[in-house]
């Protein structure tokens, strides 16, 4: 979908219109206050989407990119429409001068959020609530309020067509090479829609070529079939205790979109961006996530190739190179979709070049913390530090093929970079 999607504005529901009326009224002879530009405000609404979002909904992590964009997309519309340094993904007329730019932000999470997630409405309510309790009234807070709702009902229009339902059941031939639902559960494909909705900038889901993965018959399977068979066992691994605790490092429930988010929270307030550079960091991170994810799973969709815990333990795949284990199992559950490309590998590729846009790919210097109590954050020199880390950590966990790592990072970054150059560009 084009960042200059002209799309009409839906009116604002009526309990969002409620609690604004009651809170943004200013007497005729109040004077006009300062416009704050803060951009914890952006940040902020980050932490209340990350625990809406993750949280409260408990969305498929696959799919919790799709509503951080929304998000982000929103409040970076609505800040740069007053504030005028970058192109809003949907086209809206420049706000009035007056108008607050954290006003707008947090009104544009606060309605997306509520648009999506009717059962955390109290807690969002209260939150903005207590956001509005400490702006001041005035033409700020009121316009601000405006530019905040048309931006969210702009980003909320331009997607109402995602469909975040139907289900796409995996229609292939059983065989070697073929994905089948895995053990413990054996589930069929977990959120087998996500391939299937618009990207927000990509033209389309197989923008991007694959190669695909290797033949299962070939020397390179070989390779990678070892590699993941002694590297991410359960029992009897070739892992160091530091490679286990890497692996499960990035084993956390909730994702990496979660843990990137909460480090573009951290880099963006200590390297002092504004309001409007805050709003587009995350509007870039969480869009071209967003879009590799939506790639990535089209691509697990349509190859359907086979996990290790199922290749490892079939007795004859027709490769004289490799040896069957009938009791090998990995060292984590693997999730119940296919191997490629990985949804790891993609959402770490597109943060990475992300991260590397805005802060240089050789200098990015982030803390990525841990969602686990106990476990430390890790630190990431470059992009190249961050990219071999995340695609080893998956091999280690016994959840990939090393090829399905490698793509999915290269599409991954492929994503962030039309994202980049097609979306949220400086205005001269």
């Amino acid at each position: 979908m084009s960042p200059r999607i002209a799309r009409s504005v839906i009116a604002g529901a009526a309990a969002v219109a409620c609690v604004l009326t009651a809170a943004i009224v200013a007497g005729p002879s109040q004077a006009v206050p300062e416009v704050g530009r803060d951009a914890d405000v952006v940040r902020e609404w980050n932490a209340i989407a990350v625990r809406t979002i993750s949280t409260e909904n408990a969305a498929p992590v696959p799919a919790s990119p799709l509503y951080f964009a929304y998000t982000s997309i929103a409040m970076h519309d609505a800040v740069a429409a007053i504030e005028g340094d970058f192109e809003t993904y949907v086209q809206q007329p420049r706000a009035q001068a007056h108008a607050s730019p954290e006003v707008a932000a947090a009104t544009a999470a606060y309605r997306v959020l509520r648009h999506y997630f009717p059962a955390s409405a109290a807690n969002l309510d209260a939150d903005y609530a207590a956001f509005l309790a400490d702006v001041p009234n005035g033409v700020g807070k009121v316009h601000g309020t405006r530019v905040g709702l048309a931006s969210a009902d702009a980003i909320i229009a331009a997607r109402a067509g995602d469909d975040l339902t139907t289900v796409h059941p995996i229609e292939v031939e059983p065989g070697i090479g073929v994905w089948e639902p895995t053990p413990p559960g054996f589930a069929p494909m977990a959120v087998s829609w996500l391939g299937f909705v618009t990207p927000f900038v990509l033209e389309s889901s197989t923008a991007i070529p694959l190669p695909g993965p290797d033949p299962v018959d070939s020397a390179e399977y070989a390779v990678d079939y070892d590699e993941v068979k002694a590297k991410g066992a359960l029992n009897g691994s070739t892992r160091t205790g530091d490679e286990t605790a890497t692996a499960l490092f990035w084993s956390t429930p909730v994702g990496p979109v979660v843990q990137y988010n909460m480090a573009m929270q951290t880099e963006t307030a200590e390297r002092g961006l504004d309001i409007g550079e805050t709003a587009r960091a995350f509007a870039l991170l969480d869009t071209s996530i967003a879009d590799a994810n939506i790639s990535c799973w089209y691509a697990k969709w349509s190859y359907a190739y086979w996990r290790p815990v199922t290749a490892i333990r079939t007795a004859d795949d027709g490769n004289a190179a490799t040896q069957p284990d009938a009791a090998w199992t990995p060292l984590v559950t693997t999730p119940p979709y296919p191997d490629y490309t990985s949804g790891h590998a993609c959402v770490s590729g597109s943060a990475s070049g992300a991260f590397g846009h805005l802060f240089g790919a050789d200098t990015i210097d982030i803390d990525v913390p841990s969602t686990v109590q106990g476990r430390p954050d890790r630190h990431f020199a470059t992009s190249t530090a961050l990219d071999t880390e995340t695609m080893n950590a998956r091999i280690w966990l016994g959840l990939h093929f090393r090829q399905a790592m490698t793509d999915g990072n290269m599409l991954g970054h492929a994503a962030a970079d039309a994202v980049v150059s097609g979306a949220f560009v400086p205005l001269d």
